[in-house]
């Protein structure tokens, strides 16, 4: 990496005029450019981006066909809110989304502007059409900031300090971790001990006929791309279906082709309820969406759920050629093949470092677990932390969260050739911390989530 100044200055700047709660810092990278899966900053330096604006941009930074679409639109007209008028981009849009979401729930949809107002959609709708309260999450769960789906989340105590009280009627439960069972097993003896939590609560405190909802991610993002065994997720949805208790997929991180699939829960064979979605939906435009069928998304009435923004036809146009941008260049088939090539190499890398834990993910939605000791599995923050910035002073840009888990979610339009680079920079930064050639100073800047 060269000289910094530019970013140097304008993190200061920014440090002076920005509240510092809208930020988890990682490193001093101040973007200029970007193109495929490639960023560069206001002082010239080049990156391979293995985060993709937290997985927000599956297509890749300014595809051409992306920035034809939002320039063909803007022409026409920025925006007319559809909380009172039409648009047709609102319409092709929707059509499109009702016939890549998997199983015969997407019947309609709603719009909105972020994973997070989606997720406040959904309780809405959960709640008015069961008739019901309670809602369901996860421990490690992250579904957003605003109150709805903060109240959903259970993974920093940061963001629930000072500020509540939160939404009622949410509980949660633990995520099936198979790495860190909850309950000390291993694969070999579990017993589902993880769902029988749920069928205890059921039977003792949390009476299952005024459960509204069940909400998981198929893969649970920011506690560490934990992957849940497909058993668990069948016997989750069978429970749910056992009694009247809608089934919820969170795909803001994973949908739109992350795992190699259009969405994750695909992955699982189960046919959900509703679907929420978000971040690369319109690669990098604002919008969400909610998808369910039509007697769910009916139940409640205008204006329970509307936005002055939300459908922007600048945004609904990004998101159609998102749509064709995945099919057209089959990255679907991409993603599942590099992504099984990105895990063999980490695997490799696992056989060499005793730091990797484990390697797991589907498609390019993969964690790197770095830890103390084998037999404990402490999580290594700090490694993870200086890692981090020692692959951006070389070139990548990768984050990590869970405390310990390196997060592998480049955009789906990278190249092998790319990601080889990418993973021996990786390498070359492992080997660095391991010798101790990476300063304390860097955990200054490098805080993490």
């Amino acid at each position: 990496m060269g000289k910094t100044d530019k970013c140097t200055q304008i993190v200061k700047e920014d440090e002076r005029v920005i509240s510092p709660f809208t930020r988890v810092p990682y490193y001093p990278l101040v973007i200029k450019r970007g193109y495929g899966a490639m960023v560069e900053d206001t002082d010239g330096n080049q990156y391979i981006d293995l985060l993709s604006s937290a997985s927000a941009l599956n297509t890749g930074h300014s595809h051409e066909k992306v920035v034809e679409a939002i320039i063909e639109q803007v022409r026409e007209f920025i925006h007319y809110t559809p909380a009172y008028m039409y648009h047709e981009p609102l319409v092709k849009l929707a059509k499109e989304i009702i016939k890549i979401t998997p199983g015969d729930c997407a019947q309609k949809v709603a719009f909105g502007l972020s994973g997070s107002d989606a997720n406040d959609g959904m309780i809405k709708l959960a709640r008015a059409y069961t008739g019901r309260s309670k809602i369901i999450s996860f421990i490690g769960a992250y579904h957003g900031s605003t109150y709805g789906a903060l109240s959903l989340s259970a993974i920093s105590l940061n963001m629930r300090k000072k500020i509540g009280p939160f939404v009622p009627e949410i509980y949660h439960i633990p995520y099936p971790d198979c790495y860190r069972c909850t309950f000390g097993k291993e694969e070999k003896s579990c017993n589902m001990e993880c769902l029988k939590h749920l069928e205890l609560a059921f039977n003792h405190y949390i009476p299952a006929e005024e459960v509204a909802a069940v909400i998981i991610e198929p893969i649970a993002g920011d506690i560490g791309l934990v992957v849940p065994p497909k058993k668990y997720v069948e016997k989750l949805y069978d429970l749910c279906k056992k009694n009247g208790i809608l089934f919820v997929t969170d795909e803001v991180q994973q949908g739109f082709g992350r795992t190699g699939k259009w969405f994750g829960i695909e992955n699982f064979e189960v046919v959900p309820d509703i679907v929420v979605m978000g971040k690369s939906i319109a690669s990098g435009m604002p919008l969400s969406a909610i998808v369910a069928r039509k007697e769910i998304m009916d139940s409640c009435d205008a204006p329970a759920h509307l936005f002055t923004m939300g459908g922007n036809p600048v945004s609904c146009k990004a998101a159609l050629a998102t749509i064709e941008i995945i099919k057209d260049q089959k990255l679907l088939e991409h993603t599942r093949q590099l992504g099984e090539y990105v895990k063999q190499r980490f695997n490799e890398m696992k056989t060499k470092y005793e730091i990797i834990g484990d390697v797991r993910g589907l498609g390019l939605s993969i964690g790197v677990d770095l830890i103390k000791d084998t037999q404990t599995k402490e999580r290594a923050r700090e490694a993870a932390a200086k890692i981090c910035y020692r692959c951006w002073e070389k070139g990548v840009i990768i984050t990590f969260f869970g405390n310990s888990v390196l997060r592998i979610q480049p955009p789906l339009v990278i190249k092998k050739e790319q990601m080889d680079k990418a993973l021996n920079i990786i390498e070359e930064s492992i080997q660095e911390y391991i010798k101790g050639n990476i300063p304390d100073e860097v955990l200054e800047v490098a805080k993490g989530w």
